[in-house]
């Protein structure tokens, strides 16, 4: 995979090895316990060449433009807490801000050449909405809205979207206490390229998984502020591990429901478990906390209140645009659904405890 890599380049310098262990975790767990379909196959394999192309071509970039590094990212507002919990409406939401940045759809797994030097329509926005992976989309989807850190991460081969796409439970293990230092550090590189020589915007990122990681985290972004949704971690999981199920059904002829259903309760509560660690060690007046049902009830009311925390104005025309969409998406939303718990080994009476501490957090929290 290296080597299609720099044969589809001409490129050689991968830049630091930090990505090399993953990597290799990753393949190996992927050869010995995914049982990939042809399907599945072909798009891990092209999937994981595409990210080291796109390291090997960032790279490149600051050989060419060493300048990129001086660009500044300061305070970017962070999205985070367990999926599915209205993280994805709000960042779209926050998206409507034209006086901010964000990790454009079209541009997350591609994010070379940086935007600004590409004249004309950017042949990386597709004339539909965009990859879909699973048999859905599962949330809002907008190619010019936002996505979240996933692709970025996974240049340094440490992403929870690879267990997303197969099954591989030593990887997911792995990575459960693996050291993210390289990984946000290299995402913040590549942000620093995607805004190079646009007018300087703050950031707004999402990304759920980042309750596992926000030490590291913090060591990328010292100044990040956060903003974390919350929902009955019960009305979470189950979802959730549909969510998996539907992606790597995909890929495989040999889906474990209830091993993607344990994965999702492991990996959630530990997130849980840390974030709570987190805020409580000194970093709780940088959070700002809102709650499913207050987004769900007063969209603009939240994004309002969260605004007034961080000291930025809602300008007119945000204002408007958020008006607009959430009027547009309300209308397209999916229906719910519902699994089946058994299929997938969820005891919510085995859940409940596992989040217990988080959410009697959680309560507090949102009492704002």
């Amino acid at each position: 995979m290296l080597k299609s890599a720099v044969a589809q380049t001409d490129l050689y310098d991968f830049g630091d090895d930090s990505f090399r262990e993953g990597l290799g975790i990753l393949l190996d767990s992927l050869a010995r316990e995914a049982r990939l379909n042809a399907t599945g196959e072909k798009f891990l394999y092209d999937r994981i060449v595409l990210h080291l192309s796109q390291r090997l071509q960032v790279e490149d970039w600051y050989r060419r433009h060493p300048e990129i590094d001086d660009g500044q990212i300061v305070a970017p507002v962070i999205g985070l807490g367990l999926p599915r919990t209205g993280s994805t409406a709000l960042s779209v939401l926050l998206a409507q801000d034209p006086a901010v940045r964000y990790i454009r759809r079209w541009e997350s797994s591609q994010p070379c050449p940086p935007p600004s030097t590409v004249t004309g329509v950017d042949p990386r926005i597709p004339p539909d909405k965009g990859e879909m992976v699973g048999t859905r989309y599962h949330v809002p989807v907008d190619k010019h809205g936002p996505m979240e850190c996933h692709d970025l991460m996974a240049l340094d081969f440490k992403s929870h979207i690879f267990h997303a796409y197969a099954q591989i439970p030593s990887y997911s293990s792995w990575l459960l206490d693996a050291d993210l230092t390289s990984t946000f550090a290299y995402q913040r590189r590549v942000m620093k390229l995607l805004q190079w020589g646009e007018p300087q915007r703050p950031w707004r990122l999402k990304c759920p998984s980042h309750v596992l990681f926000l030490k590291y985290l913090d060591t990328a972004f010292p100044d990040a502020r956060f903003v974390m949704t919350h929902r009955d971690p019960a009305d979470v999981i189950l979802s959730v591990a549909e969510l998996y199920a539907d992606i790597t059904g995909r890929f495989t002829d040999h889906i474990d429901l209830p091993y993607i259903g344990r994965l999702n309760v492991q990996h959630w509560s530990a997130g849980m478990a840390r974030t709570v660690a987190f805020r409580a060690a000194g970093a709780g007046d940088r959070f700002y906390d809102i709650d499913f049902r207050a987004m769900q009830a007063d969209p603009l009311g939240e994004v309002t209140g969260l605004y007034r925390w961080l000291r930025e104005p809602v300008s007119e025309e945000f204002e408007a645009r958020m008006r607009s969409w959430w009027t547009t998406a309300a209308a397209e939303r999916e229906p719910s659904h519902r699994a089946d718990p058994v299929a997938y080994d969820i005891d919510l009476d085995r859940v409940r405890p596992a989040f217990a501490d988080y959410v009697a957090h959680a309560r507090r929290w949102t009492a704002h």
